[in-house]
């Protein structure tokens, strides 16, 4: 099984990133954005979205349920990353994908962004058709396009950074998205950015224990933050996470759940590490 096949990406185009990562980033999106509407104009891609979903299919595949439930595991397909470069220059998304959800994830998120991340918004094409599970879009979303652009390719969600939107236009986009029956899992690092998406109505909410602006990592970000967040909204605990400790640690808080990503994609035996997690998810002694 094959995703969309492209020259193999070298590991020299992942490269060290400047503080102003976040800001080139979202004009390197727009760039794309404005190419992609060329190849591919609105009115195109609305015809071709697919009538009759709803959304919120994330939502239900995360929630948790009471802590005496399993944490719930949502895995990812990553190329490189600007903090850890090349990851997999070989990733196979639909062979991935598939080995997720045989082997008990809850969902699947696929990394798209195609010029820090080196992904494909075609993996989402790719997969889809192979793979039940929910599956979230992630990508730097700036613009409406990119949620039909995500709807048409048969994604169940798509990330948004209150590090990169507004109060105003993180609400427009969340309404649109359920619109156009998607769910949207709003990524934040700190408490304010917390206070934003919250007033835009986020339902899904990612804790990030890494900074995009700084690459740092503290694992205690989530478990600080986890607490505000009101028991209607699905919690998910994000980066840095990849031992049976941090998942047994997360078990004791409101989390719902844990998106991992690295820890299988530099793994020699991705089953087994997810079995190894799954496990701790649970609680398994």
């Amino acid at each position: 099984m094959g995703g969309a096949q492209r020259e193999r990406p070298s590991a020299e185009r992942v490269t060290p990133s400047p503080p102003d990562f976040l800001a080139r980033i979202v004009a390197s999106r727009r760039l794309r954005i404005a190419e992609m509407q060329l190849a591919r104009p609105t009115a195109t891609l609305e015809a071709a979205i697919p009538h009759g979903r709803s959304a919120g299919r994330l939502a239900a595949a995360l929630r948790r349920g009471g802590g005496s439930q399993p944490l719930r595991l949502l895995c990812e397909v990553k190329r490189a990353s600007p903090s850890r470069g090349m990851l997999d220059p070989d990733v196979d998304p639909v062979a991935l994908a598939t080995l997720y959800e045989a082997a008990g994830a809850s969902a699947v998120s696929l990394v798209t962004e195609p010029d820090h991340f080196l992904g494909e918004p075609a993996w989402m094409d790719a997969v889809r058709p192979h793979v039940a599970l929910p599956l979230l879009l992630k990508d730097f979303v700036v613009d409406r396009y990119q949620l039909l652009d995500a709807s048409a390719r048969g994604a169940d969600a798509v990330l948004l950074l209150a590090a990169v939107l507004d109060r105003s236009h993180m609400r427009e986009l969340i309404q649109e998205g359920v619109a156009l029956g998607l769910d949207t899992l709003v990524e934040i690092h700190e408490p304010s950015e917390l206070d934003e998406a919250l007033a835009a109505q986020a339902r899904i909410i990612g804790i990030n224990n890494r900074s995009l602006r700084t690459f740092e990592v503290d694992l205690g970000t989530s478990v600080a933050l986890l607490p505000q967040l009101p028991a209607d909204v699905v919690a998910v605990a994000e980066s840095g996470l990849s031992r049976r400790e941090d998942l047994l640690r997360l078990r004791e808080t409101r989390c719902d759940a844990v998106l991992m990503g690295e820890v299988f994609m530099t793994s020699s035996d991705r089953r087994q590490t997810l079995a190894h997690l799954l496990a701790a998810a649970r609680g398994d002694a």
